[in-house]
């Protein structure tokens, strides 16, 4: 009995034995999970990209790749958009393509200066539509103080794309003495969060399922590298940076801490979440610590600049919601557990994929 007590229990735990109707990792096919920021999203990247390709530069994993080209240290990154719909309370497809990459390249602390951009375009979109997202392209780049530079456009058979798709690639210049990476995690670290969590994919939702929750709430879209430069003019030395997009806050803190081999503890009540946004939630039975953002933050900072670092944050229009949520620490390294409301503990895991798939 003991025996079998124990190979029930094996066969319990192994994701692999596992019956529902979710993806799991040996299936043979694409399917939306490899693109949610989640555990499939992770095993392609280590299963298909990286042995085909893989590098020191690539293995970093990190927003951006950071290059040392003549001199200068460059941040390079790539992003493409398939948001559905194109438009959606707060913002569109042309300001997530343009704030994506330039969030991106902050997330190693560059100032972003350049972007190209790609266009797949299907057979039959109205020019009025693919002008309107242009527009908003510019706009968003004039915001961010960046120039799109360069780009492509290729056309596919009517039938065979969703109206729009945005590629955008970005470089920007890295300071001296700026090293953020993921890897730099350490215990003691002060976890902070730039603002409420959950807007942007809510936002989406709402209107791709023509949901009522009371109360609009818009998309938090926006260009962070003014941000963290005024969070770089506290000290250089911010440890980790990164934007919350697919998979959420829950994703972000997962993969810092399997790359720093250190634990997470988070503060569940200290986690801004905005009323209209945790009702949403609730109806629909989503985690909104797994729900995208676009214009959030979550920052690993020495403990000793902590308290600077957040008051820089609070004095800029896109931290002004800022919170202390969390901290580093030596225990269960590569996981994050959660201090909830209740006095107890759980485990926040890396998601197997998407809540809420095209949502960037």
């Amino acid at each position: 009995m003991a025996d079998l007590a124990t190979a029930s229990t094996e066969a319990a735990v192994d994701p692999a034995n596992w019956t529902c109707p979710a993806p799991l990792r040996d299936q043979p096919v694409v399917v939306m999970g490899h693109g949610g920021g989640g555990a499939l999203s992770a095993e392609l990247i280590e299963q298909v990209f990286a042995p085909a390709y893989g590098n020191p530069t690539l293995a970093a994993l990190t927003d951006s790749a950071v290059l040392g080209l003549g001199g200068a240290r460059l941040a390079f990154s790539t992003d493409s958009h398939v948001v559905r719909p194109l438009f959606f309370p707060g913002g569109s497809l042309g300001d997530l393509a343009v704030n994506g990459t330039v969030n991106d390249l902050a997330m190693s602390g560059a100032r972003p200066t350049h972007l190209s951009a790609a266009f797949i375009l299907e057979e039959g979109v109205e020019l009025a539509v693919l002008e309107r997202v242009a527009r908003a392209m510019g706009a968003a780049a004039e915001a961010a103080g960046v120039t799109i530079a360069t780009g492509d456009t290729k056309v596919v058979e009517s039938g065979h794309g969703d109206g729009v798709y945005v590629t955008t690639a970005g470089v920007g210049l890295v300071p001296e003495g700026v090293d953020i990476r993921p890897q730099r995690a350490r215990p003691g670290d002060a976890v902070i969060v730039s603002g409420p969590i959950g807007l942007h994919g809510v936002a989406v939702l709402s209107v791709r399922e023509g949901l009522e929750f009371g109360v609009g709430i818009t998309s938090d879209t926006a260009p962070l590298a003014d941000l963290v430069a005024a969070m770089l003019a506290v000290t250089p030395d911010l440890h980790v940076l990164r934007d919350p997009t697919r998979g959420g806050l829950g994703a972000a803190l997962n993969e810092i801490a399997r790359a720093s081999g250190t634990g997470v503890r988070l503060r569940e009540r200290a986690v801004p979440v905005p009323d209209e946004v945790a009702n949403a939630c609730g109806f629909l039975g989503l985690d909104p610590l797994y729900v995208a953002n676009e214009g959030r933050l979550v920052a690993f900072v020495p403990a000793e600049h902590a308290e600077a670092v957040l008051a820089a944050m609070r004095a800029h229009p896109q931290g002004v919601g800022a919170a202390l949520i969390g901290e580093c620490v030596a225990d269960h390294p590569g996981m994050v557990v959660v201090a909830t409301g209740l006095g107890g503990t759980r485990v926040l895991d890396l998601p197997l994929g998407e809540q809420l798939p095209r949502i960037c």
